[in-house]
């Protein structure tokens, strides 16, 4: 087993001891069980002993006797056994549901750069599939193993203490199955690791198409996108086939080896009973101990497929486990409260990626309560900016000052509390209307509620609704248009008590008559606050008290919008541009 892999065992166990009292039952009722068992073989060879070889010659009494027990040794142990079933379920279901709690809370430390590397179904993967992956080899598997540790133990000692003769042929068998079952499980390990990360690609895929659902079909691509689900499931497939028909080898590859020591053993034993070195009832008991002794081996060996699924089920998942956290704040870092909103960028560069730099010495001063727009192509860094703001990302050069405060100095809890967003890309949980408008300030009330949306243009619509703002809003607000979900997002921008505001785009799904009036309230609404404002639609930014012209990650022009027009610059042409046609 590779360092990786024994590091995974250990996490695993580490979280079965977390349930001591509920292992340490386990594990008694596990050897009590496995002893009623192992009683069984031993004392049939008693009662094979007393019939004897002799016609007429049978001692009823003691047969008898020797088979009640062993009846009576063998329900005890299936009642044991059930028993055991339901504390390891008990137990696997704990384990899960704390790993579950764990790897989500982690997801939530996590920074914003490792959910851009990553797709939404592959980690949504990780947390339902592998988890129940794990859970059930826990539930399944686990007393599995631990019978067959235990009954191969227990029968070794058995057989050594009937017959140390016959004990030899397995000297040569048990050595071949641990080479080979070694040799297979390296081959197998791969391929199971294959099948979690391509069941991964293949959810990631089906989350994507699903949200772009309406896209597929207003453009006719259904067939497309058929086409290429049946290559991620195809690869999906062959994965589970290639791993499933490796990982199966084994046990009858065993089973073949434990039969044949079984041979073995019944020749032999025929000929040390010819010579009288062993009794009949004896022979009887070494047989069905080698028995016991092969088949949990063989058993174990069946399962080693599962057990190697649920391990590299259990690597994906601590692996995600493992990802470094956002960075901590720095010791004593500054609080933000009761903030005025000045912020300054003193020549910020930045890139995502190392080498390639997109801001390069960006500088600008934003005013406390003014409203900052910032313009510019696609791809000028006009999102990367606000990602700056709010240290999404943290910059690699330069400095971001709010109230004088560097942000990198302060907590960025605190640093994100002074902000309200509205993105492009509406976001909506599944609740009633104002839980979703209030979502930005724990103790709103109705009556605040209902006054941003009637600012916002949305109280209208809320009323005609049969439950009004207790309307329940499913699946990100599958059941509204998309306009009524800007403007609820834009209503729970309004009720934040933050100083500062950003708005990305943020009337891109409303009309052009709802956009102007959104405008005039927003306007309103935002006296007071520091606003960045990114926007395709330069009419929406005439009142904006700075305009920050981005090309290529640098600020290239500055001032009102009545001055850029005059300067007849970069901002000029893209103004004008809106009316060429």
């Amino acid at each position: 087993m590779t360092r990786n892999r024994k590091g995974t065992v250990l996490r695993i166990l580490k979280y079965l001891l977390a349930n001591k009292i509920a292992v340490i039952c386990a594990l008694t009722l596990t050897l009590l069980s496995n002893y009623f068992a192992l009683i069984g073989p031993k004392l049939s060879g008693l009662a094979i002993d007393a019939i004897g070889t002799t016609p007429g010659n049978v001692n009823f009494k003691v047969v008898i006797h020797y088979c009640v027990m062993m009846i009576f040794f063998y329900v005890l142990s299936s009642i044991l056994g059930y028993i055991i079933q339901i504390i390891l379920i008990n137990v696997s279901s704990k384990v899960t549901l704390k790993m579950r709690e764990e790897v989500f809370n982690h997801l939530l430390t996590l920074p914003i750069s490792y959910f851009d590397r990553n797709q939404a179904g592959d980690i949504i993967s990780k947390i339902s599939y592998d988890i129940d992956t794990i859970n059930t080899s826990l539930s399944s598997d686990l007393i599995t193993v631990l019978t067959s540790v235990i009954t191969v133990m227990v029968s070794a000692l058995m057989m050594i203490s009937i017959s140390p003769q016959l004990c030899i042929i397995f000297l040569f068998t048990v050595p071949l199955i641990v080479i080979f079952t070694r040799y297979r499980t390296k081959k197998v390990k791969p391929l199971f690791s294959k099948r979690s990360r391509k069941l991964g690609e293949l959810n990631g895929f089906v989350e994507e198409m699903l949200s772009g659902y309406k896209t597929i079909k207003a453009y006719g691509q259904e067939d497309t996108v058929v086409g290429k689900f049946d290559e991620q499931n195809i690869a999906a497939v062959d994965a589970y086939y290639d791993s499933d028909y490796q990982g199966s080898v084994v046990g009858p590859s065993v089973n073949f080896i434990n039969n044949l020591s079984l041979s073995f053993v019944s020749v032999f034993g025929a000929l040390l009973y010819l010579m009288g070195n062993i009794t009949i009832g004896n022979i009887s008991s070494f047989v069905l101990y080698s028995r016991k002794f092969s088949g949990p081996i063989s058993e174990t060996a069946n399962i080693l497929a599962d057990l190697q699924s649920a391990i590299s089920a259990a690597e994906r998942v601590f692996r995600l486990l493992d990802e470094p956290s956002e960075i901590k704040d720095i010791e004593q870092a500054t609080v933000l409260e009761d903030i005025q909103g000045n912020v300054n960028c003193e020549h910020v560069k930045f890139g995502y990626v190392e080498g390639k730099e997109i801001i390069h010495d960006l500088s600008f001063e934003a005013l406390a309560g003014k409203m900052i727009a910032i313009v510019g192509p696609t791809g000028a860094g006009k999102t990367t900016i606000i990602n700056l703001l709010m240290r999404f990302y943290d910059v690699n050069g330069g400095k971001i000052f709010v109230d004088m405060h560097k942000i990198d100095e302060c907590t960025r809890d605190s640093l994100r509390k002074q902000y309200a967003m509205v993105l492009q890309d509406t976001w909506l949980f599944s609740g009633s209307i104002f839980d979703n408008v209030a979502y930005g300030k724990d103790d709103a009330t109705m009556e605040e509620v209902i006054k941003v949306c009637k600012a916002a243009h949305v109280h209208d619509f809320i009323e005609t609704l049969k439950d009004g703002y207790h309307t329940i809003l499913t699946d990100d607000g599958v059941n509204i248009s998309k306009g009524q979900k800007q403007l609820l997002t834009i209503a729970r921008a309004m009720l934040s008590e933050s100083k500062m505001l950003i708005l990305d785009e943020a009337t891109s799904n409303v009309d052009s008559r709802t956009e102007i009036i959104i405008q005039k309230a927003m306007l309103e609404l935002c006296k007071g606050k520091t606003s960045f404002v990114i926007a395709h639609r330069l009419s929406t930014i005439k009142n904006a008290d700075m305009i920050l012209v981005l090309q290529n990650g640098s600020v290239i022009e500055s001032g009102t919008h009545e001055d850029l027009l005059k300067n007849h610059g970069f901002y000029s042409k893209l103004f004008n541009a809106q009316f060429e046609n």
